[in-house]
């Protein structure tokens, strides 16, 4: 349910850069959502076609990048990116890391006319 904040930012957001642009139309908006994000891209696309209704929104295309999760091992500093559920480290097997990415969510850029 989380996903109809965000879709509502989303919304709102292409919605004002569109009118600082005095964009008739948004046609594309490209988003960056991290794979530990939590989001799911079907239910976003669910919000945003109900939320732009009636908008300069109406019908733009969703494009979603996912990012994948890398991890770095505070043990041995080797980044990686996770196989598995246990986040172990590939080099000294250590458990203690950092997320560096996977997080995000962002709309990376819009496309109006």
């Amino acid at each position: 349910m989380h996903e109809l904040g965000v879709t509502e930012n989303i919304v709102n957001i292409a919605l004002a850069k569109a009118g600082e642009a005095q964009a008739s139309k948004v046609i594309r908006i490209n988003l960056v959502v991290g794979e530990l994000a939590g989001f799911v891209p079907d239910c976003i696309q669910f919000y945003f076609d109900s939320l732009s209704k009636d908008t300069v929104a109406q019908g733009a295309i969703l494009h979603f990048e996912s990012v994948p999760a890398e991890l770095r091992c505070r043990d041995c500093s080797t980044i990686f990116q996770p196989q598995d559920t246990l986040w172990a480290c590939p080099k000294c097997k250590g458990r203690s890391v950092e997320i560096l990415k996977g997080r995000e969510l962002y709309i990376e850029s819009l496309e109006v006319e």
